[in-house]
């Protein structure tokens, strides 16, 4: 099989994995969520996703160089069990979902993300000067929403952000505690990618052909994160969430009712 030839494709998926690569060295709020989005508005969501697979890998082994050693202990044992858990229902659930079906996940995933962003530390400000403590209850909730999402569009974090943000961890800290958490889940989910063929080799030279871009994302986050005017890039990146969000889900819809 030849990989991906559409122009197209590489115009999105390029950028994508750069953001992803970003966001992997912590910089960006999680904005790696919006590689599958962006790469599904040309191919299917699901072999979006499986691109991105061996992609993860790659940038995982950049990342935990980065910041081997720094990272919570306790967080990380409580947040384990449940991305174990989120991992293997969404494994369930990728195998059977129809491409509409995950175009409206997907979308709502997006949508839902920057919902959080944009009103969330509005909803929180109460709690501002509250630090939170390591909850095992909500840890592992929190963790295996965020296992769940990951298997099906690599969209993990925001739901790991939630359970970590109020314990305002040292920067250092919580980039480091999220790198091994997803790291583990990357290779987790790789059983479920290879069992339900996605990682056939079309998938995996378009994956190749994508590599380069990914050390060049983890290279720009871990150098320029101070350096970048961030609040004019959140604000249009979070506008793309949402934007593709919104038209992944109407895609989706359309898809099952014949619209």
């Amino acid at each position: 099989m030849d990989p991906i030839l559409d122009p197209w494709f590489y115009a999105v998926a390029i950028p994508a994995v750069v953001i992803v690569g970003f966001s992997k060295a912590g910089v960006g709020g999680g904005l790696g969520i919006m590689a599958v989005p962006m790469m599904a508005l040309v191919v299917s969501p699901v072999q979006a996703a499986a691109v991105l697979m061996p992609l993860l890998l790659f940038m995982d082994g950049f990342t935990l160089r980065a910041y081997w050693n720094v990272w919570d202990r306790r967080n990380l044992a409580i947040m384990l069990p449940g991305s174990v858990a989120g991992v293997a229902i969404g494994a369930l659930a990728f195998g059977y979902l129809s491409d509409n079906v995950v175009r409206v996940i997907v979308g709502a995933i997006a949508i839902a993300f920057t919902l959080y962003r944009w009103i969330g530390p509005r909803l929180l400000k109460r709690d501002a000067d509250h630090r939170g403590a390591p909850h095992r209850g909500w840890g592992a909730f929190w963790a295996g929403v965020g296992g769940f999402t990951s298997v099906i569009a690599h969209g993990g974090s925001p739901p790991v952000h939630i359970y970590l943000l109020p314990q305002k961890l040292e920067k250092h800290i919580f980039v480091g505690t999220t790198v091994v958490l997803f790291a583990l889940v990357d290779v987790m989910k790789l059983p479920a990618y290879a069992l339900f063929g996605s990682l056939d080799p079309t998938n995996l030279e378009t994956a190749l052909i994508l590599a380069p871009a990914a050390p060049l994302g983890i290279w720009l986050g871990i150098h320029f994160q101070r350096r970048l005017p961030e609040v004019l890039f959140y604000r249009i990146c979070y506008a793309l969430i949402f934007l593709t969000g919104c038209r992944l889900a109407w895609q989706g819809v359309a898809g099952m009712t014949g619209a």
